[in-house]
């Protein structure tokens, strides 16, 4: 197993991010647990995790969220647009995102985690 530190950007209140955080610590590995919600990811910290997640900021956006519906439902936004929102609202950030080394998965479904894990890089 790899020796690159573990990140997880973490909502205590949703079971996938647990779950997450739970897989991590039954591996022995002691991952920095970052409740973004508390401590909101900067626009650099953003765009660093969307280059490792290999994703567009909204791709990262959840949907389901009121802020969403309320304010960006509809609305075609350029990245960096969307940047600004996830900002914001850091509640629109999916869910939860582990990082290790130059690589990193949204921990839905958990098996992802478990491979960002396994990998060999």
């Amino acid at each position: 197993m790899s020796d690159k530190p573990v990140v997880i950007y973490h909502n205590a209140r949703c079971s996938k991010s647990r779950s997450a955080c739970e897989l991590v610590a039954a591996e022995g590995i002691n991952a920095e647990v970052i409740d973004y919600l508390k401590t909101p990811p900067g626009r650099d910290e953003l765009r660093s995790l969307l280059r490792k997640l290999g994703m567009k900021p909204e791709q990262l956006v959840r949907q389901g969220e009121e802020v969403f519906k309320g304010h960006y439902a509809g609305k075609t936004l350029s990245d960096e647009q969307w940047l600004d929102a996830l900002v914001a609202y850091p509640i629109l950030i999916e869910r939860p995102i582990v990082v290790r080394g130059d690589r990193a998965v949204i921990g839905r479904p958990s098996e992802k985690v478990r491979e960002l894990l396994d990998a060999d890089d």
